[in-house]
């Protein structure tokens, strides 16, 4: 019988280094090379080699790295659990802390498509948000006129737009969160 040797510390930590930094090179320049990417992580070229011998293999690893990151923070956010309205808001703040994932993983469709085309199922963060949304609206928090996909889609598209802001140094994540709230919950018209 063979059993798994786990990865060391140290090799771990460097992994998770050039998944993060290839996250967030590639977020802001998608045609960045291996060698950006091993400067970002503080790393030798032949080191990323080590880990991911081609640009495809990496990406392909950023993307499922990014899907298992937003899964655990859609879990982490415990959507499922207390008033709707706080549960989006706790969501929220765990999705724009992932910042530069999501603008990797969204900024291309393709890269989400193809990602999608390889797994039969739908990806598994989007039934627990349709959950929540429903359950806000048949609690009469969330607008039930509103199809609520078309919340979620919403929702993901404000959560884009806030990390493209925070990415650009034209808000701070915090102020991000809260501008996501705001709108979601208030919408842009003001009552007169």
């Amino acid at each position: 019988m063979v059993t798994e040797v786990p990865e060391s510390g140290t090799r771990n930590r460097t992994r998770r280094a050039i998944l993060n930094a290839a996250a967030s090179v590639f977020a802001h320049n998608r045609s960045a090379t291996l060698a950006d990417v091993a400067v970002a992580a503080d790393v030798g070229r032949s080191t990323l080699h080590r880990y991911f011998p081609d640009r495809d293999e990496l990406i392909n690893s950023v993307v499922a790295d990014c899907y298992t990151a937003i899964e655990q923070a859609v879990v982490d956010a415990h959507v499922e659990q207390g008033k709707p309205l706080d549960a989006m808001r706790r969501l929220v703040a765990a999705m724009v802390e992932l910042g530069d994932r999501l603008l990797f993983l969204f900024g291309d469709p393709r890269l989400a498509e193809e990602f999608a085309n390889r797994k039969p199922e739908k990806p598994p963060i989007v039934q627990p948000v349709i959950l929540l949304i429903e359950r806000g609206q048949q609690e009469g928090v969330f607008d039930h006129a509103v199809d609520a996909r078309w919340i979620q889609h919403v929702l993901w598209s404000l959560v884009y737009t806030g990390c493209e802001m925070s990415g650009q140094g034209m808000m701070s994540r915090h102020e991000v969160t809260s501008t996501v709230i705001r709108t979601l919950e208030r919408g842009v018209v003001r009552d007169a």
